[in-house]
Parts: structure tokens; C-alpha cells; sequence
């Protein structure tokens, strides 16, 4: 009992911060577009967050291991994060527009990795699943992604600050009562960071996870336009968004019994393999309910991938940097992956069409699962 009152604070937090998360992934390039901006600029406005992430999350990594604290920089963010979404969602020149949005994604993208971060730590601590605490990140996110849409469609798109608000005081005020994980004694200096960048396999693995990353974050900044050109509408976009969440949640939910059954690279080379089969089924169908249908692949390609990649990295990461290697994973996931989709699949649309850039996501992942599986038979006879 006394395990689960300590977590709750954490689940709290984590339904709470996805459900503003929702709000900037689904809502901001409508929000966008009902300023009057142009596609153009608003993808000027969507590259920025992967960019700030780049710089931001090493390096609030890293400050929180030098500090052996997670909660307190979690507190400081967002702190510092509602007061700039104030500002951000109140200013109507591009050139503020994309200051503000700079600041905001700066100071947003560490707390999803903290988050996670945390959450790998205290199950490790107590022995149970990280996906058990995970999803309720999920499920917050796809409570967002339902209340909020409704909101919005019975006010007005620029009403968006106030469940953003609304949201991020409570993952403030639940984050006060969160529980740090046990650091390591070690101290942590520019030395011990470099230990990552000298791990071999570490680097190797994040390289060649990004052929099917890429994939993940084109996807992600695609889909809405994908479902409108087969005819379908922004509600359809959003009931694919919550279709594809929920079924997220219910992997991390029963990450429990399926997780340690295999090795973990099996887990991700499956989802690679997923991810392949999922992005070329996308790029065949011209109905937006069979796309919506596939929804239900989200969780059995992004939260098995997510899930077991992200426990891979924990045990090749020293534990003295295990802030900044989680933060390292996340920025290749997220942020690296996001800007090369974002930018990448933009020109192809413009000049091939979705169909196409979907057939050539499903061309990457296939390239990204051979290349994991030959990884893990050369890992395997090293260590025979």
C-alpha cells in the first residue's frame, strides 16, 4: 500500500503534463492557422520545438544530475513554463510567435523526459513495471485530446490557454509532492557525460533506432493533413489521435506480463517490423476510417518501441549520468527525429503526395529493423 500512495503523486503528475501536451501537439496549428498565419509559417512554428529540445534537454539533463534532483527541476520548469505560455498564447507578431514558442518548448520538453525519467527509476526501485506508471501519461493525454477538442469546438480555438492552464498548475501543485529517486553518490562533472558519447554500443543503437524514429515523428506531424486528404475531417483526426493512445495505454498498462518474456532488442526489432507493415498499410488505403482502424498499431509499434528502447538505454547508461542518457534518448526520439520528419516530409507531400511519403516511412523502417536485427545477432555471438 504504502508503494502505491508513493506513486501516486507521480501518476498524478503524468496525467496531468500529457494532457497539456496534447493540447500543444493537436491544437497549436490550429490554433496557428486561426491567427492567420501561413503553412509556411506555421511549420516555421512546429520546427522550433524539436530545435529548443535539441539544446534544452542535454542540458537540463545534465543540470539535474550535477544536482542529484529531479523534482526540483521539474519544479523550476514549470514554474517558469506557465508564466511564458501567458505570454506565448497572447502575442500575434511572427517574430514573438516563434520567440515565445522557442522559450515554451524549451522549457516544456524536459518535463516529459524528467517524467519518464523518474518513472523508469522508481520502478526500478520497487520492482515493478515502468509501463504501469507510464500510462497514465497515455491516459491523460487521451482525456485531453477528447475534453479538450470538445471545449474548443463549443467556444473558440483561442480559449486554448485556459486548459493549458488549467492543466499545467495542477501537474505544479502535484508536483510538489513527488518523490525523488536515489541518486548516485558519484559526482557528476563534463568528464562523466563524455562516458556516453565513448559507449560504443549506446551509440551505435541510437543511430540506427533513428531510421524508425523518423518514421514515429513524420507520422506525428503528417497525420492530420494524411486523414484530411482521404476525406476525412479534424474530428476524424482527433478520434484517431484518442484510438491511437488509448491502445498506448494498454500496452504500458500490461507491460508487466509481456515484457520479460524475450529479450529486449526482440521487442524492438518486432516493433520495428510493426512500424513497416503500419506505414505501408497507410500508404495504400484511401478510407480515413481503415486509417483510423490502424490506429489501433500505435500502441503496438510506438509503446513497445518507446518502452523497451528506453529500458535498453537505462542499462548501457552509467547510473551517475542517468539523467542526461535518458534526456539523450528522448532528444534522438523527439527531437533530432522530429526535425528531420517535420522538415523532410513537408517536401515530399509537396511534391509526391501522402501515399508517397507514407511508402517511403514504411522504406525506413524496414531499413532501421534490418539494420537493429543484425545489431543484436553481432551483440549476441559477443557475448556467446
Amino acid at each position: 500500500m504504502a508503494q502505491n500512495q508513493s506513486l501516486t503523486p507521480l501518476k498524478l503528475f503524468l496525467f496531468a503534463f500529457y494532457a497539456t501536451h496534447t493540447i500543444i501537439l493537436s491544437y497549436i496549428p490550429l490554433y496557428l492557422e486561426d491567427l492567420k498565419l501561413s503553412g509556411t509559417e506555421i511549420g516555421w512554428v512546429l520546427a522550433i520545438g524539436p530545435l529548443a529540445a535539441l539544446i534544452s534537454e542535454p542540458f537540463w539533463g545534465y543540470v539535474s544530475d550535477k544536482y542529484k534532483t529531479v523534482k526540483r527541476i521539474v519544479l523550476l520548469l514549470l514554474a517558469i513554463l506557465l508564466p511564458v505560455s501567458m505570454v506565448f498564447f497572447n502575442v500575434y507578431s511572427l517574430a514573438l510567435i516563434l520567440l515565445l514558442a522557442f522559450l515554451l518548448y524549451f522549457f516544456s520538453a524536459p518535463i516529459t523526459a524528467f517524467g519518464d525519467s523518474l518513472s523508469q527509476r522508481r520502478a526500478d526501485e520497487l520492482h515493478i513495471s515502468f509501463g504501469s506508471i507510464r500510462m497514465w501519461g497515455s491516459i491523460g493525454f487521451a482525456t485531453s485530446s477528447l475534453v479538450v477538442g470538445q471545449y474548443l469546438t463549443l467556444t473558440d480555438i483561442q480559449n486554448i490557454i485556459w486548459p493549458y492552464l488549467l492543466f499545467g498548475v495542477i501537474a505544479l501543485i502535484v508536483s510538489l509532492r513527488l518523490t525523488d529517486a536515489e541518486p548516485a553518490q558519484e559526482p557528476v562533472n563534463l568528464q562523466s557525460v563524455k562516458q556516453l558519447f565513448k559507449n560504443g554500443k549506446l551509440m551505435t543503437f541510437l543511430v540506427l533506432i533513428m531510421f524508425i524514429t523518423i518514421t514515429h515523428r513524420t507520422s506525428d506531424s503528417y497525420i492530420g493533413i494524411y486523414i484530411n486528404d482521404l476525406g476525412g475531417t479534424e474530428s476524424l483526426v482527433g478520434i484517431a489521435w484518442f484510438v491511437g493512445v488509448i491502445s498506448e495505454a494498454a500496452i504500458f498498462a500490461t507491460a508487466g506480463y509481456w515484457f520479460r518474456k524475450y529479450k529486449t532488442l526482440f521487442f524492438i526489432i518486432a516493433a520495428g517490423a510493426l512500424y513497416t507493415l503500419r506505414w505501408f498499410l497507410f500508404g495504400i488505403i484511401d478510407d480515413p476510417w481503415i486509417a483510423i482502424g490502424l490506429q489501433f498499431m500505435h500502441g503496438l509499434t510506438f509503446a513497445v518501441m518507446y518502452l523497451t528502447a528506453f529500458d535498453y538505454i537505462t542499462r548501457l547508461i552509467p547510473k551517475v549520468v542517468e539523467g542526461t542518457g535518458h534526456l539523450m534518448f528522448h532528444t534522438v526520439f523527439f527531437g533530432i527525429s522530429g526535425i528531420i520528419g517535420s522538415l523532410a516530409g513537408g517536401s515530399i507531400i509537396d511534391y509526391l503526395g501522402v501515399h508517397a511519403l507514407y511508402l517511403i516511412l514504411a522504406g525506413l523502417a524496414l531499413i532501421g529493423t534490418i539494420s537493429l536485427t543484425i545489431f543484436h545477432i553481432v551483440i549476441s555471438r559477443r557475448h556467446a
